[in-house]
């Protein structure tokens, strides 16, 4: 019997066997994007000729995916309608086609609490214009780009011509699906510790109360607390949740992996969940997926809703995930103090590492805001660290013209320098090994070796920065993730998460995020401000 992390790489090995097999295509986009490779490194040097190499490739990469023949003069109007089909909210009327609905008891006109009486709908003499219309739309790409040669450009043919890409647009509906007195709805928070879960559980509690929902449960320490007999679920209600958002952490607790999918279901069955919030990151979701796929499977009328957690900020489609914002926030803390630490030595230099296995959202923010960091290492760049252009030597010319130096670099960037492992975490995640301890010794041997003293000094504020207390930003991105989850749910929609894209708060289906980790593009203009602000050259 499978479990719940086997699932999850079940569920994403299609998608992710298509990477595997582009690797010709994935090796030539890195060379065109850094100078890496068989191909001659001056010519490559040349942003003009890099940017054609990138277009060729990323068209190509887009149409292979999608099977558009460019030469059909319909292939726009193609695009769209499998754009649609794919976007398409999963729905509880899909699995049950004459399901009633109900005249929604969300209304903010009349706050009385949902009794009995009012199961049907609030009583009100005036129609409140506070819903959202099932086909209400957010367009995901804002940017017309005009030519694949401009920074950033996604392009989907190699005229980069204009597609209009529609998502559905999240909040409460007129109508709903569920009976909020038949509802018993659980959350659950699974994966590590990420600023902000405290506020999404507690607003998702609030919102349910406010459609009369009665009977609400936490189930604790992730997918275990399905099936750990000696993990009882928790009561959860407004009284108990009203300060949470006060501290870091989860009140639920968390953990990563699971047991198989089937003894998840089984346990919701027994326990009769018919709302199922899931707050968790890629492998999480997945998770969520597999659990909705099942409770189809069963013909259950269950909702399964997502609310995406990742500090990395790596899920795709989304301007941005929560306690990503804090984390940035929290990381000015290590690297003004890695700076006064080196500014302060002679011939200091500070080494912070900061989270980020596959993506350098947190460590280029990082650095971009702090104006303190000469270097930024991320996953998405390769680099050197010896030779004349290596990361080594461009800290000694720092150390010579300027007497101190900052590097900033994300947990997974550089594993090419460390001696790979197979050993895997409970989600299955390869562990990684640490940049950070082996830059800083090879500092201390390279500065040894050519005679120049100098003093490093290391700092990891991983685990400090996950548990903090979400800051103001994030705090209202977790308050509005966790109503529209409710919403959601109550609307019938299932296998969807919901995310905030170009400003407004969309949902989207669980497998259009989840296939691969969001990446930062070095060929966007973020990347580039970051360049500018450090001042790095090129390590290749």
């Amino acid at each position: 019997m499978e479990t719940l992390s086997h699932s999850i790489t079940s569920f994403a090995s299609p998608k992710l066997s298509t990477l595997s097999q582009n690797d010709n295509v994935s090796r030539r986009l890195l060379c065109c994007r850094h100078g890496i490779g068989s191909w001659n490194v001056r010519t490559l040097r040349s942003q003009s000729r890099r940017s054609r190499v990138f277009s060729n490739v990323e068209c190509k990469q887009q149409s292979s995916k999608n099977n558009i023949d460019f030469s059909d003069p319909d292939w726009k109007s193609k695009f769209q309608h499998d754009f649609e089909k794919r976007f398409n909210l999963p729905h509880i009327a899909d699995l049950f086609p004459n399901a009633h609905s109900f005249p929604s008891t969300f209304c903010l006109k009349m706050r009385t609490p949902v009794t009995e009486d009012f199961a049907e709908g609030y009583p009100s003499d005036e129609e409140w214009h506070g819903y959202i219309n099932n086909n209400d739309r957010v367009l995901l790409k804002v940017i017309n780009y005009s030519s694949p040669t401009s920074a950033g450009a996604e392009c989907i043919d190699p005229n980069c011509t204009w597609v209009e890409q529609w998502v559905h647009r999240a909040g409460p509906r007129e109508k709903i699906y569920f009976k909020p007195e038949e509802v018993k709805a659980a959350i659950v928070t699974c994966g590590g510790l990420c600023p902000g879960l405290n506020d999404v559980i507690r607003q998702i509690v609030i919102t349910l109360e406010i459609y009369g929902v009665k009977e609400i449960v936490g189930i604790p320490f992730g997918y275990r607390g399905f099936s750990d007999k000696d993990l009882p679920e928790m009561q959860l209600s407004r009284k108990v949740v009203q300060n949470i958002h006060l501290s870091g952490g989860s009140l639920l607790g968390v953990s990563r992996g699971g047991p198989p999918v089937s003894e998840i279901v089984d346990s919701m069955e027994e326990r009769g969940i018919n709302m199922l919030f899931v707050l968790g990151g890629n492998g999480t979701h997945a998770g969520a997926n597999a659990i909705h796929n099942e409770c189809c499977k069963r013909k259950l009328k269950v909702t399964v809703v997502g609310v995406p957690k990742t500090i990395d900020n790596d899920i795709l489609l989304m301007d941005k995930t929560f306690g990503f914002d804090t984390a940035v926030e929290e990381a000015q803390r290590a690297i003004n103090s890695s700076y006064i630490e080196a500014h302060s030595a002679f011939h200091g230099i500070g080494i912070v590492k900061l989270m980020g296995r596959s993506s350098g959202f947190i460590a280029m923010q990082s650095s971009l805001a702090s104006g303190q960091v000469d270097i930024c290492l991320i996953p998405e760049v390769p680099f050197l660290l010896h030779g004349p252009h290596g990361v080594l030597r461009h800290l000694k010319y720092l150390i010579e013209t300027k007497g101190s130096a900052v590097v900033c670099m994300a947990e997974g960037a550089g594993q090419n320098f460390i001696e790979k492992t197979k050993a895997t975490d409970a989600s299955g995640n390869i562990v990684l090994g640490d940049i950070g301890v082996h830059i800083q010794h090879e500092t201390k041997k390279y500065f040894k070796d050519i005679g120049i003293p100098a003093d490093v000094k290391y700092i990891d504020p991983t685990y400090m920065i996950r548990a903090c207390r979400a800051n103001a930003s994030d705090r209202i991105l977790c308050t509005v993730l966790g109503q529209n989850a409710v919403h959601g749910a109550f609307a019938g929609y299932s296998g969807i998460t919901v995310g905030i894209c170009n400003t407004h708060y969309v949902y989207f289906p669980i497998p259009e995020v989840i296939s691969h980790p969001r990446e930062v593009d070095p060929n966007s203009r973020m990347w580039h401000r970051c360049l500018t602000s450090t001042g790095q050259p090129d390590f290749i």
